[in-house]
């Protein structure tokens, strides 16, 4: 969803539109979203990017075994979602939800549900969708040649993520974003 390098931890390479587009921003000072630290499995690549766009922290790595999903769930304070019939037989298995869907609305819904996650528009677009880190305000000037001439010129405010240095700024599939939630939220999440 930024402009210039591919999707290391997406289901898919995104389209260069994709990347042309923001996923928003605000500066990493906004509030985290409830301090809920989640780690998902490499079934589960949409989900974790949907939740870190709503301002959860998600690790992600769709090439991590199993033992080290769990290790690293452990020793990180992580809730695991996975996907997995057999992750979840093992006695070993740190808190985790145990996500039923294919479909990442419902999915989304019943995380928010399990994992006693409040799904609202506060912590959106505060961290990276690609590297989960907590994104920068950046100075206007320093993305100019960066981004499309239109965005540029039409947009005021832009962040940059610190960690793989992709940047974003509010575009109209925010409304559409917010809107979803809405949506869920008055369904029962």
């Amino acid at each position: 969803m930024k402009a210039s390098r591919d999707d290391p931890g997406g289901d898919a390479a995104p389209s260069n539109e994709e990347h042309m587009r923001d996923a928003g921003a605000r500066p990493s000072s906004a509030r985290p979203a409830q301090g809920v630290r989640l780690i998902a499995d490499g079934m589960l690549g949409r989900l974790a990017k949907a939740l870190r766009m709503l301002g959860f922290d998600v690790a992600y790595d769709p090439f991590i075994d199993d033992r080290e999903l769990i290790r690293r769930a452990a020793a990180e304070g992580r809730v695991l979602l996975t996907r997995d019939t057999g992750l979840v037989c093992r006695r070993d298995l740190p808190p985790h939800v145990f996500v039923r869907s294919d479909h990442v609305p419902e999915q989304l819904a019943q995380v928010a549900r399990e994992a006693d996650l409040q799904l609202d528009a506060r912590g959106t677009l505060t961290r990276c969708t690609v590297c989960n880190g907590p994104l920068d305000m950046a100075d206007r000037e320093s993305v100019r040649g960066e981004v499309p001439p239109y965005v540029y010129q039409t947009q005021r405010e832009f962040a940059r993520c610190p960690g793989c240095g992709r940047i974003y700024w509010r575009g109209t599939h925010v409304e559409r974003m917010r809107r979803r939630i809405e949506q869920l939220l008055s369904e029962g999440t």
